[in-house]
């Protein structure tokens, strides 16, 4: 009989084979995981029910839904009826364990979707927060050296003026600049009554603030909805012109404009072939020729190109030129009178570009070039890359022209439009 109820095991064992492959074929439905559970609590309640009887040849054991009774004759004498009871719920339980073990390995185990990890773009930065980054050496070499000033006076005197002078010259704000705004400085201290150093800084803010706003009330550029524009880009070499012009115009299709160039800087292959560069890169035309030709008859072609295609605003590059070579100087009036001539209702800029690295140098320039031609504003560049941003300043009090763009990183968005009261927060360090 002990054999024949193992037989009944091992039935039972290639029937729970059956059901696991039953369950694999469909795993996900509850009501397989559900049946498989029913049929081995059901074995379990028969093994309890042999339990409570002492005669096994009046149980029925019940493994596949079939009843089977054991005859009453078959009771081997020397095995006692709870030990084979034992046995058979010992069997059934490991039976069962390894059954719910093996389905939970292998079927029960619910693969998670496939999710692509998802990388948080970085934020992008506000154009306060990209002009405070770009000042980061202007603000070192004047608004940390002023705190050093002021935290270290007891006292408002004419040494902490004086340092406070030095400290201004060498930020690149002009001595012409720099006397002025001393001056005025000391006017309201004593009008007011201040004597905590502490609040010079807070004066010399309120200062500064009210010079650049003085002078650049109006640096948008001469753009119309309706009415074509042409804007002449001059300065010296090396001063960032072609990459200027190519990140204006990118910026200028962002605001929905249609944009052509031209190259008039003919004196130089290379000149071309980087604005042809930056043509492709933002994707505007380029008007061009070939090396040493006339650069007026570029800017010829180029109107006639912008008129005919109806392009909102044409940008020219010129050759660098220096204020003292009139040869160049008679070019540049040369290309003012062709686009008079044959677009005279356009919008007319001029745009002088400045690198801010040259410090003073930059503020020569911008008066020389105001004297043979009509700037209408400035762009400086490089602003990110030098302790003298302070030039800014004399540029716009000193030459009564507006600084309408800076140049703040290499990417084509990052000619930023220059915003005076972001400026001196940036600078100063504040909000």
């Amino acid at each position: 009989m002990f054999k024949k109820i193992f037989e009944k095991f091992k039935n039972k064992k290639e029937e729970n084979i059956e059901v696991k492959k039953e369950i694999k074929s469909d795993i996900v439905e509850d009501k397989k995981i559900e049946q498989v559970e029913n049929i081995i609590e059901n074995s379990m309640r028969k093994v309890k029910e042999l339990q409570e009887n002492s005669e096994l040849s009046t149980v029925e054991v019940n493994f596949s839904n079939k009843s089977e009774i054991i005859g009453e004759n078959h009771i081997v004498e020397d095995v006692e009826p709870n030990k084979e009871v034992e046995k058979v719920e010992k069997a059934e339980v490991i039976e069962k364990t390894s059954i719910l073990e093996e389905i939970k390995s292998e079927d029960m185990v619910v693969e998670a979707p496939i999710v692509e990890e998802i990388k948080e773009k970085p934020k992008k930065k506000g154009f306060l927060e990209r002009l405070k980054s770009g000042l980061f050496k202007t603000r070192n070499a004047m608004n940390s050296a002023i705190d050093n000033l002021i935290n270290g006076k007891a006292k408002i005197d004419d040494d902490l003026y004086d340092e406070l002078e030095e400290i201004m010259i060498s930020a690149d704000m002009g001595v012409e600049t720099t006397v002025n705004v001393i001056d005025e400085l000391r006017d309201i201290v004593a009008d007011n009554h201040i004597r905590d150093p502490k609040m010079i800084k807070v004066e010399l803010e309120k200062i500064l603030r009210n010079k650049l706003r003085e002078n650049n009330k109006d640096n948008s550029l001469n753009i119309v909805d309706g009415k074509q524009t042409v804007i002449l880009v001059i300065g010296v070499n090396g001063v960032g012109k072609t990459t200027t012009i190519g990140k204006l115009a990118y910026n200028l299709q962002k605001e929905g404009k249609t944009v052509i160039l031209a190259a008039a800087d003919t004196f130089r292959a290379a000149a071309i072939e980087q604005l042809k560069e930056w043509s492709e890169r933002v994707n505007v035309e380029l008007i061009s020729s070939r090396e040493g030709s006339d650069p007026a008859s570029v800017v010829y072609d180029a109107i006639k190109s912008q008129k005919a295609k109806n392009k909102d605003v044409l940008i020219i590059d010129t050759a660098g030129r220096l204020h003292n070579k009139v040869n160049l100087m008679n070019e540049l009036e040369k290309i003012n009178r062709i686009i008079s001539r044959e677009h005279p209702e356009a919008n007319r800029e001029s745009l002088l570009v400045l690198d801010a690295t040259t410090g003073q140098n930059a503020l020569f320039q911008a008066k020389e070039f105001n004297k043979v031609t009509n700037i209408t504003g400035l762009v400086l560049t490089k602003l990110d890359g030098t302790a003298k941003g302070g030039v800014v300043f004399p540029l716009q009090v000193e030459n009564n022209v507006p600084v309408k763009y800076i140049g703040i990183g290499e990417k084509a968005e990052n000619l930023e439009k220059f915003d005076s009261e972001k400026f001196v927060d940036a600078l100063f360090d504040l909000k």
